[in-house]
């Protein structure tokens, strides 16, 4: 007798139900996208125990018609797609067939749907067997109540996490789909209390704001970019408002939420220099394009889709944000920042519905983690500056520093400032939208703090500059062009520099010398893991060109996947952070008024390479709140 044969349809249904139904979250992904895509503008979500005990799913979509009820839990049905063209040319969230039918077989399942008001069918199911079938009264729309989910699988509990992980998985799938869908009023209600709750008026800062908070919202900046095969917009923090990780970025695909790699880490690109290294934004984007550039047939989930050209559509959005973010006037307001717990995170702001005080099978949610971003600071140096290139705010004689004087004191002569004394001093929270572009202050400078803060002066206010990070702007943007240029101009060693690398370095070595020519970096071949190099670009810094080498080559080996713009980019943070001012470093007034004024050359002056500020105002209105110049209103409540 032969040992192959056909799956029972239960136990095919069970596996089928293992690759989409992981957890209660994708329970909940699935019903709401169904939802979605009958049209419902008004959905409204049910949980207990983390929805391990109940799913309830309601919406007033199209609903399901009578004679389709029993065919809609068989396993592959489904009314969205018919030939193989339709499968290439999706326009909805779901398609597959699998989502009720995978549901049904691991739970116990109630639907009552209604397509015209009038009468509805309500039909219970266990274990994907249907139990009774009868006529009932609901309005249009459908209701999907799910109970005692993996209650025939109980293998699978296992792999559940805890009820506060579950939860917020939940959380995250509805919050998403919220994002991808401002048209839609989301409601997510757990244990009778209210954990997101959009109004569905087709803001999306609105929705953002409801989501993540109103500070968080008010910190975001539109935008958009297209071509004639894409259309992005959305909205993205400022610089300063980041997170620790990627999660708060947000993919959004003709209204699914996706997971792409490449086009996160096109957000994070179009930041430049501005985005301070390990921090991430707060990004919503959305991009819309014809279904046929697409392929979202390629994951159970459909989280993870193939697309036609990822590279046009990241730049795209690295475009739409570098854009954005260039006409912006980026100085921090010291006194906005100074109730802050860490100087790159706003707070996390819940809405006032959202309690989980109650929560009695949870444990206690901290709704808010600080995370300590405070850079690590600098060594106190008692070294002498060493020059560098006279481009630089390093000095190397009185006759440079006398001559660069007598230059300072014509510009300003030339310069006629016009500064509006209010434009910059409001500490009201605003959105983007009313925001315009303001130069860069002239600043005038009056002494130096522990040898390591720059106080300045201007019309608008007073600023304190971090030294090291205004030098190491000024420094960035000199070596960033200069490793640019690829001149062939070439210093040659008196005495070659030989380095050894075990195999596997060697082999990757190799295969990425073209990347360290086309910056000037000649590596030849010196026996079988050996290399040799007789000549570096000019512009390397006397005495460190082997450590400089060293720490390109590293570069290569750390990275397989680097390329030419992220090793020129890499290279010039380097060479700008070994060149720059330490803190403690103790600048009398003519070297100090270099920096400054070289630091108003420079295209980005807010941001070291490394993405910390380089100075933070304080605002006139600031000054006067502080002396009780101006006084508050006496009808300000007490509990303001």
């Amino acid at each position: 007798m032969g040992k192959i044969h056909e799956l029972p349809v239960e136990l095919s249904n069970q596996i089928a139900a293992g690759e989409v139904i992981e957890r209660p979250a994708s329970v909940v992904k699935e019903l709401v996208e169904n939802s979605i895509d009958a049209h419902a503008d008004q959905i409204q979500i049910r949980v207990e125990q983390s929805g391990l005990k109940s799913i309830e799913v309601n919406d007033n979509g199209d609903g399901i018609a009578a004679d389709d009820v029993e065919v809609a839990f068989l396993p592959h049905s489904t009314s969205k797609i018919a030939t193989d063209r339709d499968l290439f040319a999706v326009k909805t969230l779901g398609f597959r067939g699998e989502a009720l039918a995978s549901i049904a077989s691991v739970s116990k399942l109630t639907l009552l749907t209604s397509t015209d008001g009038k009468s509805a069918v309500k039909a219970d199911f266990a274990g994907n067997t249907l139990l009774n079938k009868e006529t009932h009264a609901r309005s249009k729309g459908t209701t999907v109540t799910v109970r005692d989910i993996f209650f025939n699988t109980p293998a699978r509990l296992k792999y559940v996490k805890s009820l506060h992980t579950e939860l917020n998985r939940i959380v995250d799938i509805v919050d998403r789909l919220a994002m991808g869908h401002p048209e839609i009023s989301f409601r997510l209600i757990h244990e009778k209390k209210d954990l997101v709750w959009t109004s569905g008026n087709g803001n999306l800062q609105q929705t953002i704001a409801g989501i993540y908070g109103r500070t968080i919202a008010s910190h975001m900046m539109n935008f958009e970019n297209s071509d004639s095969d894409y259309q992005i917009q959305g909205y993205f923090s400022k610089p300063d408002t980041t997170r620790s990780n990627r999660s708060y970025i947000s993919m959004i695909l003709n209204g699914r939420y996706i997971k792409n790699y490449q086009l996160t880490n096109a957000v994070i690109c179009g930041y430049g220099s501005k985005l301070m290294i390990g921090r991430f934004p707060v990004a919503v984007i959305d991009i819309k394009l014809e279904p046929t550039l697409v392929d979202i047939n390629v994951h159970p989930t459909k989280q993870e889709v193939r697309l036609a050209n990822e590279g046009k559509i990241g730049d795209l959005i690295s475009e739409g944000i570098r854009a954005r973010l260039s006409d912006q006037n980026l100085i921090p307001d010291a006194v906005k920042n100074l109730g802050r717990k860490t100087p790159n995170q706003a707070p996390i702001e819940k809405p006032e519905q959202i309690s989980f005080d109650s929560l009695e099978t949870l444990d206690k949610i901290d709704s808010t983690i600080h995370e300590s971003t405070e850079p690590k600071r600098e060594e106190p140096t008692t070294q002498t500056v060493d020059p560098v290139l006279t481009s630089t705010p390093i000095f190397q004689d009185q006759a440079h520093l006398k001559s660069w004087d007598a230059r300072l004191k014509d510009e300003q002569q030339e310069q006629v400032n016009v500064v509006d004394n209010d434009s910059s001093t409001s500490t009201n929270l605003k959105t983007d939208t009313n925001e315009t572009h303001q130069e860069f202050p002239d600043l005038r400078y009056i002494g130096q703090i522990h040898g390591t803060y720059l106080v300045a002066e201007s019309q608008d206010g007073f600023y304190l500059v971090d030294q090291h990070a205004a030098q190491e702007r000024v420094n960035y943007e000199y070596y960033r062009d200069e490793i640019g240029k690829v001149s062939q101009d070439q210093q040659r060693l008196l005495v070659p520099i030989v380095l050894d690398y075990s195999n596997t370095e060697a082999i990757m070595i190799k295969s990425k010398k073209d990347i360290l020519e086309d910056i000037g970096l000649h590596v030849e071949e010196f026996g079988q893991n050996s290399f040799v190099i007789n000549t570096h670009p000019t512009w390397f810094v006397p005495g460190q060109e082997e450590s400089t080498i060293r720490e390109m080559i590293d570069y290569v080996l750390n990275d397989s996947k680097i390329s030419v713009a992220s090793f020129r980019e890499k290279n010039a943070i380097m060479m700008s952070c070994k060149r720059a001012i330490k803190a403690n470093h103790h600048l009398d007034d003519r070297e100090a008024m270099h920096l400054l004024h070289n630091l108003t050359k420079c295209e980005n002056p807010y941001n070291c390479p490394h993405g910390r500020p380089v100075l933070v105002q304080f605002s006139n209105k600031d000054l006067e709140k502080m002396f009780k110049r101006i006084q508050d209103s006496h009808d300000t409540r007490e509990s303001e």
